[in-house]
């Protein structure tokens, strides 16, 4: 799970002293509360007090016990509202679907994640037992209609909150299948909705140019698509290439040299990675999540410096800062050999969502489990909806594919044991840049002997 405390405010006390943050527990369980100190707190100390909240949160987060208690997830419902003084009402909000149409529901400010999924799920008409199959994503939208992904909503997030206090119409709520083996397919286009939702999410990410596809891959999907054989053009889109991968923008990784552009797709329980070396000669490879012994994620604060972020953290006292996040992963590259590989991109934190979840199904297959989950009844008992229910529109298909998407040239060339094949340049690979955001995490991943 993933914590950020990105700004601090003093506030008084009624005998006139000044604090920060005060949380007690009496449950021997709960990690040690970072310490307060009696005298004014200087720009440092409010920063170092910000950064051992943060880790607080995280660890009492990751206790099984202590992070699934109805007491902590209130704690963190109220700190949403509170903080952006929200009152508890009902609202619309809009739920967006991968062809642009959206889904206007009536919820509350207070809702969180699975209630507002269960009532988008509700005005498609989709069976509760597919609801589990969709999660709701924090998206930005940019000019050229491009996606970048933030976050995936976690169970205690409130949606409506989390979208308005960013208080931007870049940044909206969409709806998208949670799994990520492509078996699972199969039980939601047995559903007329749940095919209609597979269908456009494809369908968009062969537009959005997330899935490859050649000329006359091109023509076969067009013809199954005015034919209206749908689940024929989902499994021949299953056949290509980045086929239910989620595409992140062009970042920096230190592997297999410190500075490289890279961009990075995950999917098929793996991070795929295009690397721009430094000799301007792009490469192609793959690290799977099986032989990922842990990753984290870790924020610093880098100072602006004429309109740009500093290259190195440094003191924030006197200077805007803003917030660099690095995701990192120990990868097993041999037998006895193991090494951390570097990302630093602004969508870490989705990236390491990504790696979890994948985690979580894998061992949910291992045990012989279903990643159906029973959604949680509302405390307050349910909202009453009027709307009428609707199916999703199918959206038209890309009228002609990108002549400049090069396909994958397949060259044999081998780094460690993580094989990275010559790439021919393309769009995607020349406008290559990072940006800054914010989050914490850390969590363990699963290793080859797990499985």
């Amino acid at each position: 799970m993933h914590f950020s405390i990105p700004e601090t405010e003093v506030r008084s006390g009624e005998n006139g002293s000044t604090y920060v943050i005060k949380k007690e527990h009496g449950n021997n369980l709960v990690p040690a509360f970072p310490p307060k100190k009696i005298f004014t707190l200087t720009p440092n100390d409010v920063e170092q007090r910000r950064e051992q909240l943060e880790k607080y949160m995280q660890a009492v987060r990751q206790d099984p016990m202590l992070g699934a208690s109805e007491m902590f997830n209130s704690f963190l419902r109220k700190a949403q509202q509170e903080t952006q003084q929200i009152p508890t009402e009902e609202v619309p909000l809009e739920i967006y679907l991968s062809n642009g149409q959206k889904v206007e529901v009536n919820i509350l400010t207070s809702d969180q994640t699975e209630d507002v999924l269960e009532a988008v799920a509700s005005k498609l008409d989709l069976p509760d037992e597919l609801v589990g199959y969709f999660s709701l994503f924090l998206v930005r939208e940019g000019v050229d209609g491009g996606l970048t992904f933030v976050r995936k909503l976690q169970e205690f997030e409130l949606p409506y909150v989390s979208v308005t206090s960013l208080r931007s119409s870049e940044f909206h709520i969409i709806l998208r299948k949670s799994y990520w083996d492509t078996a699972y397919d199969s039980d939601v286009m047995d559903n007329r909705v749940g095919l209609n939702l597979l269908y456009t999410q494809t369908v968009s990410d062969i537009d959005r140019g997330w899935i490859l596809v050649n000329k006359d891959q091109h023509r076969q999907l067009k013809s199954l698509q005015e034919k209206g054989s749908k689940k024929e053009f989902i499994r021949l889109g299953q056949t290509l290439k980045y086929f239910g991968y989620i595409k992140f923008d062009p970042c920096v990784t230190d592997f297999p040299e410190k500075g490289c552009h890279v961009i990075v797709s995950a999917g098929n329980n793996e991070l795929n990675f295009q690397v721009k070396l430094p000799n301007e000669q792009m490469k192609e490879g793959s690290f799977k999540v099986t032989r990922m012994r842990c990753w984290r994620v870790t924020s610093s604060q880098v100072p602006v410096v004429n309109g740009s972020s500093s290259p190195t953290p440094g003191p924030c006292s006197s200077a805007k800062c803003e917030v660099k996040l690095e995701l990192a992963f120990e990868y097993l590259m041999s037998k006895d050999r193991l090494q951390w590989v570097t990302i630093t991109s602004p969508q870490a934190i989705m990236m390491s969502i990504c790696l979890q979840s994948m985690v979580d199904e894998l061992m949910v297959k291992k045990s012989g489990g279903s990643i159906k989950k029973m959604l949680r009844k509302r405390h307050n008992g349910p909202l009453h909806r009027s709307e009428s229910q609707q199916a999703v529109k199918s959206p038209p298909l890309l009228d002609s594919p990108d002549p400049n998407r090069d396909q994958i040239v397949k060259l044999s060339t081998k780094l460690s044991s993580v094989s990275l094949r010559g790439i021919s340049a393309s769009n995607s690979a020349n406008d290559i840049s990072g940006n800054d955001f914010h989050g914490n995490y850390a969590f363990e991943g699963i290793g080859d002997d797990d499985l």
